[in-house]
């Protein structure tokens, strides 16, 4: 049952990082209301986010660090995903690929991870509070 619970959460993880991937490659395609197209990038990505911390939460029953754990794996795998694009993006353009790239593929999903933990280990610690009142 623990292999398949691993793969469980991890699928999701998965999941949810392609969410954050497609997001942040197509909400940035349109050249009109970039302000729109971001603030839209934002809710979707807030949405997924948000279901994703239900998910863990609610339906596979995870305590609040698990859960944050593995909201922050999703957030990693999106902006790794992310970086590997530029980085793969800037190999087509005259200047190649710059070292930066390198740093990015550590930095981007380090960077979005951190805060993605510590909202999710804040929300899911309020609501196995709240449910344990009920």
């Amino acid at each position: 049952m623990n292999g398949l619970r691993r793969q469980v959460w991890f699928r999701a993880a998965l999941l949810v990082g392609i969410v954050y991937f497609a997001v942040g490659r197509l909400f940035a395609l349109p050249a009109t209301n970039v302000g729109a197209w971001r603030l839209a990038a934002w809710v979707v990505c807030g949405f997924a986010y948000g279901g994703h911390v239900a998910y863990e939460h609610f339906s596979l029953r995870n305590p609040p660090r698990r859960t944050a754990v593995h909201a922050a794996v999703a957030v990693a795998i999106g902006a790794l995903a992310l970086a590997i694009a530029g980085m793969v993006h800037s190999l087509s353009t005259e200047a190649g690929m710059r070292p930066a790239w390198l740093v990015a593929l550590v930095a981007w999903p380090a960077v979005t991870a951190v805060p993605a933990f510590l909202g999710a280990l804040v929300a899911t610690a309020v609501l196995a509070r709240a449910c344990a009142r009920r």
